[in-house]
């Protein structure tokens, strides 16, 4: 009931991710991310608590397939998720578990790794991957390129009602955590929130770093 993208940078040094469900409020449950570390997804029947499992993992120097193996070998219900995990110069690594619903598949390319259940058909990943690949701009602006290219190649089998963007940067908290939880449009809702919010992120980065010279809200009472 899910599709998702996590991606590197390696011109920033930042990593994300860009996901779309069925079900409310995916990116709540499915997408973790550490600053210099990687980011990590877990999804299909998710448990949050696998994605920071295996970002702890490749914290420690384990590479994104040896962190999914060890997981593998050591997690009780392992064959209902499906995940996957990247960081900063290794190849990406991705798992999907026998009772991982419905029509499902994955795709690990050089700096990005695609997987999806309950597709419309099984090209969906790769879709996704290749689309990040031969986009341009920001991170956030090729996950999101990604992602509508997922949704263009079938996506879910049904309707998506949720959709989510994460990106980490240099600092302890995300640069980038926008959620569409529910909507009949939730891709496309993504995307406007977005352009919202793209001539603000580093606005709101000083705003934490150094409040004396950070920008006004411009809003009413800001004077």
């Amino acid at each position: 009931m899910t599709f998702s993208i996590i991606a590197r940078c390696h011109k920033t040094g930042q990593f994300g991710g860009a996901i779309s469900s069925s079900s409310p409020a995916v990116a709540a449950r499915c997408i973790q991310a550490k600053a210099g570390v990687g980011v990590a997804t877990s999804q299909n029947i998710t448990d949050p608590y696998l994605a920071n499992i295996l970002l702890d993992m490749t914290k420690y120097d384990l590479a994104p397939e040896e962190s999914i193996t060890e997981l593998v070998k050591n997690t009780e219900f392992i064959e209902y998720r499906q995940l996957t995990v990247i960081n900063s110069d290794e190849k990406p690594a991705a798992f999907s578990g026998k009772n991982t619903l419905g029509v499902h598949s994955q795709c690990v390319g050089e700096h990005a790794v695609g997987a999806g259940n309950l597709l419309a058909n099984e090209d969906v990943p790769k879709a996704m991957v290749e689309a990040f690949h031969q986009a341009e701009g920001s991170l956030a602006e090729r996950l999101l390129v990604a992602l509508q290219a997922g949704l263009a190649a079938g996506g879910e089998a049904g309707p998506v009602h949720s959709a989510g963007l994460l990106v980490v940067d240099k600092l302890e908290w995300p640069v980038i955590n926008l959620r569409v939880d529910w909507s009949e449009t939730p891709i496309e809702d993504l995307n406007q929130l977005w352009k919202v919010y793209e001539p603000q992120v580093e606005d709101y980065v000083v705003r934490a770093l150094n409040p004396s010279g950070s920008p006004s809200y411009g809003v009413p009472g800001d004077e």
